[in-house]
């Protein structure tokens, strides 16, 4: 066995996503391995000639009291063990459980926000511990598999801070879960120019003509310059995730532009997750 990658987190994060992935990726995957199991399992594994990824979570019921020790133990017999630790924000974790109409596994009589308090509670010892940590409320599957082929197969460098750039109509309400918002209603509107009215933010000649202005350059200058100075101190503070949104009024033309713009700027050397979605494009 070359590598062993522990999946665990918090229940609805996207563990059975993640474990797919990486089988997917070759791994030799299995769920819901009891903890104590997982050194001997280690063992009988160690001849394979290929990576293995477990996933592990608040239903084993020897989480709390062993999962250290046999950490421990794994780092003593020197298996290469990394952990990927998932998460979301509770309100997110609440929304994925009743739309699936799940019990959550400490709150079997229903009391959801209540499972997810006493779970968060007890993993926080073990998030601290993680090698990775990937929030995925504002993460589309797409963009998780992504974030894990990006990690575990390109073998590309990780940063425990995934950053997501929206796009916005001021007319269908401000994203709830925006860390920074701008307006960019300032900018020339290709809404009152006929040829560019019925195109968007994805077509050039509507790029061009909203950021010809000099108002427009002198703020992507500025937004680059003040986004390249926060991202190092949010990834120094912990942070998990930053959603950057941008608005105009219909969020089809001047939003879109910079949202992409800004997504063009960071991709190029960006080794945290990137990710850039036009919520309003299409309305």
């Amino acid at each position: 066995m070359k590598t062993l990658v522990i999946i665990t987190g918090m229940s609805g994060a996207g563990k059975t996503v993640a474990l797919k992935t990486m089988e997917d990726l070759g791994y030799y995957t299995v769920d819901n391995m009891p903890v104590v199991l997982i050194p001997k399992f280690a063992e009988l594994t160690g001849s394979f000639s290929h990576d293995v990824a477990i996933g592990v979570d608040i239903r084993s019921a020897d989480l709390f009291s062993d999962f250290k020790n046999v950490l421990t133990e794994l780092e003593n017999e020197g298996v290469e063990c990394r952990l990927l630790f998932l998460d979301a924000s509770d309100k997110v974790l609440l929304k994925r459980f009743k739309e699936t109409r799940r019990t959550h596994p400490l709150s079997p009589a229903g009391h959801i926000e209540e499972g997810i308090k006493k779970e968060r509670e007890a993993l926080t010892w073990l998030r601290g511990r993680s090698d990775y940590i990937m929030d995925t409320s504002g993460m589309a599957v797409k963009n998780l598999r992504g974030q894990l082929e990006r990690i575990f197969s390109a073998k590309e460098s990780f940063r425990n801070l995934y950053v997501n750039i929206l796009s916005f109509g001021y007319k269908y309400g401000i994203p709830d879960d925006a860390d920074i918002v701008m307006d960019v209603r300032f900018m020339p509107n290709p809404f009152y120019v006929d040829e560019l009215k019925e195109k968007t933010g994805l077509d050039p000649e509507v790029r061009e003509y909203v950021l010809s202005a000099n108002d427009s350059k002198e703020f992507i200058d500025k937004l680059t310059g003040l986004i390249d100075f926060l991202i190092p101190k949010y990834i120094e503070e912990g942070k998990n995730q930053l959603i950057i949104a941008f608005g105009c009024t219909g969020g089809k033309h001047r939003s879109v532009t910079v949202a992409e713009t800004l997504y063009s700027h960071l991709s190029g050397t960006a080794d945290y997750g990137l990710n850039v979605e036009h919520r309003d494009i299409k309305r």
